[in-house]
């Protein structure tokens, strides 16, 4: 097996194979784990992880192997790109010019963020950083210098992330 490339359960439970060991290989589990049992066989795709990209999956909610976990719109991307692949350097980027604006005061005026910037939302739970996310999103939609924006939830229930993508939708962001 190739390292990030998509391996199949007995179950039907995908996974990715991430660490190649002689004897082992270590797999993150993308669905239920509870169907996974020891003594399984596991089997190869051939396949290294990718995702639709483009305009046709904008508004959706899609999960690590690019599925449509929407109910309303179907995926109908034929662009797909490699999930695991290495950020272009810091010379080859654009620089940061345009702000992009929170709508928050105190980060607006404490921390300068800049269009395409990557930012990371350190904090403890519960402490609002989904929040603050989701209202720099909503304040986006009154700027024309944002024309997509981009949440990914790592480790989040369903539950909550159907609840921020309700909230998305009913702000028209």
């Amino acid at each position: 097996v190739q390292a990030g490339e998509t391996v199949e359960f007995s179950s039907g439970v995908k996974g990715i194979a991430l660490n190649l060991e002689n004897e082992s290989v270590g797999i993150v589990v993308l669905g239920n784990d509870r169907d996974v049992q020891a003594g399984d066989s596991v089997s190869r795709t051939h396949q290294i992880v990718e995702i639709p990209v483009g305009e046709s999956i904008v508004g959706l909610v899609i999960d690590p192997l690019g599925k449509s976990l929407s109910k309303t719109k179907s995926l109908s991307s034929t662009t797909y790109r490699k999930v695991d692949v290495k950020a272009p350097g810091i010379i080859t980027r654009k620089s940061v010019f345009i702000p992009l604006q929170t709508g928050l005061k105190c980060i607006d005026s404490l921390v300068p963020i800049g269009r395409g910037q990557r930012e990371l939302i350190i904090g403890d739970r519960q402490t609002g950083k989904t929040a603050i996310a989701i209202d720099t999103i909503i304040n986006q939609q009154n700027s024309d210098n944002i024309p997509i924006c981009v949440y990914v939830a790592i480790g989040q229930k369903r539950s909550t992330v159907a609840q921020i993508y309700q909230t998305l939708n009913e702000n028209n962001a």
